[in-house]
């Protein structure tokens, strides 16, 4: 409690530290992640985030000249910011959202706001999968909506995320979800809490092709090694012949060992990719193509 967070030029004082395992984080990403920076910091400050210089300035509190092109977002903040988004697929709704940029994905949907809008058509292609955050494993369905609007910015067969939201962190019904990162990293952001405004602005990430792709591969980095832990019942991956504790050794001709390079190439749909793992000592090679969700 009431401890001092130290940036270069930068000292945050008055601070509560939750302590936390961030090991999995870790093991997703192959970077060593020690916490996270919250709403308790960004609050006192004005921050811009930049990804075309993937730059985070961050600047005292006051007023601050705002771009005139772009779209202002007048977020309710309790803690987390609340704006309005349009979703649309077998019908339109106007809902509120969590603005998430801690979350690497599109838009996460309860499963109480898909049933009760009926917002996906009849017969829509759904495909089970797992997602990872700081609350661990969690088992997810991914699939696409026709289009997520905000403001005048419309995103065309967005994947979406459903989710059976046991704790209600979505806080529904008030809210149907969250929009994440893989939105709003094709802006450029000034996140202003103090005056209760976000800024967004179209960044050269625009118009970068949505993922598709679908695998059913839970792969970790695990003592420096790139470790299956899951493989989901009749994805492409078991029907490849991949197995839990399988070590990738490489995907294609990449023999890297570094999981995003793996992750990437992992993420073209319709590809077909030989992988070479290790299973007790064995070097085993397989063929795996990759699925879509569309």
């Amino acid at each position: 409690m009431n401890r001092t967070l130290l940036r270069p030029k930068l000292l945050v004082d008055s601070l509560n530290f939750h302590i936390n395992d961030y090991s999995l984080l870790t093991s997703v990403y192959g970077m060593k992640i020690d916490g996270i920076i919250g709403y308790s910091f960004f609050k006192r400050y004005v921050v811009k985030i930049n990804y075309d210089t993937q730059t985070i300035e961050v600047w005292e509190p006051g007023e601050m000249k705002i771009p005139k092109s772009g779209l202002l977002l007048r977020p309710v903040i309790n803690n987390i910011p609340v704006f309005n988004a349009d979703v649309a697929d077998n019908t339109a709704i106007s809902s509120r959202f969590y603005f998430d940029t801690g979350a690497g994905l599109c838009i996460l949907l309860s499963e109480k706001f898909v049933k009760d809008s009926s917002i996906l058509k009849r017969g829509k292609k759904i495909t089970v999968t797992q997602a990872e955050g700081i609350g661990g494993k969690k088992p997810m369905k991914i699939t696409t909506v026709k289009g997520v609007r905000i403001g005048p910015y419309k995103f065309r067969k967005v994947p979406a995320y459903v989710f059976d939201d046991e704790f209600n962190v979505t806080s529904y019904p008030s809210l149907g979800g969250l929009v994440g990162n893989d939105i709003f990293r094709r802006f450029n952001l000034i996140i202003d809490y103090g005056n209760r405004l976000i800024h967004l602005l179209p960044n050269t990430h625009f118009n970068d092709p949505f993922d598709y792709s679908y695998t059913g591969l839970g792969i970790y980095v695990v003592d420096g090694q790139v470790l299956v832990e899951d493989v989901i019942e009749g994805s492409p991956a078991e029907k490849a012949g991949i197995q839990p504790d399988d070590i990738i050794v490489s995907v294609g001709t990449n023999f890297s060992g570094n999981i995003l390079a793996y992750r990437a190439l992992l993420q073209v749909p319709g590809v077909r990719l030989k992988i070479v793992v290790k299973r007790k000592e064995e070097l085993i090679m397989l063929n795996l193509k990759v699925a879509s969700i569309l």
